[in-house]
């Protein structure tokens, strides 16, 4: 009989080779509005019907789906990554350790700010872009500790092209990490020049 750890683990694999196959089911979705149903809807079932789901056991019975707003085409960008100083952050896990993430660019968005680009350095590399907003924490908006918008290594991946130097932000697509759903995650959140100054009120919201 497989034990926990190992079954654990299997469940983690098939989450994440489902948030892959979503995502890939996304980005071949040429209307953004109905990829962005498309992704709504397999996030909602993700959450709810997964063995891996960090959603806490009390709160699965009465899940009606994550408040995700509506979709706004205001909101969706394709951005070039510009060069920006070196820079580097650590994040100590429950699970891997302290992990560490290199500034390798950042992006402008019009009308909101500018968000550093960050490469995972240890194993599986990756892309990530988290952000929090100035409707952050408060009454009706978005989780305090921020959002993500790119995790190219859980599969977050709206498209990018390595020629151009272009990635696709589409701010619709912003989600909770995990730690939102359960405290007993670890998540690295957004750091400084990942902050922006006006409320994004598209994407998963909290609360």
């Amino acid at each position: 009989m497989i034990d926990d750890a190992a079954r654990t683990a299997l469940h983690v694999a098939d989450w994440r080779r489902s948030v892959f196959a979503l995502y890939d089911r996304v980005r071949d979705t040429p209307e953004p509005a109905a990829a962005h149903e498309l992704w709504r809807r397999g996030r909602d079932r993700l959450l709810s019907e997964h063995p891996a789901t960090p959603l806490l056991p009390r709160d699965r019975p009465g899940f009606a789906g994550a408040p995700v707003a509506a979709y706004d085409a205001a909101w969706r960008f394709t951005c070039a990554i510009e060069p920006a100083e070196p820079g580097s952050f650590d994040f100590t896990t429950g699970t891997d350790g302290v992990v560490t993430f290199e500034r390798v660019g950042r992006v402008q968005v019009p009308d909101a700010g500018s968000l550093d680009v960050w490469r995972l350095t240890s194993y599986g590399g990756g892309i990530f872009i988290p952000f929090r907003d100035a409707s952050a924490g408060t009454p009706g908006g978005t989780y305090g500790g921020g959002r993500y918008l790119i995790d190219t290594i859980k599969g977050a991946d709206l498209g990018a092209d390595p020629e151009t130097g272009t990635i696709v932000l589409d701010f619709n697509f912003a989600y909770n990490p995990s730690c939102a759903y359960d405290p007993a995650w670890a998540c690295p959140l957004a750091p400084l020049g990942n902050r922006l100054g006006v409320p994004v009120r598209v994407g998963e919201l909290y609360g």
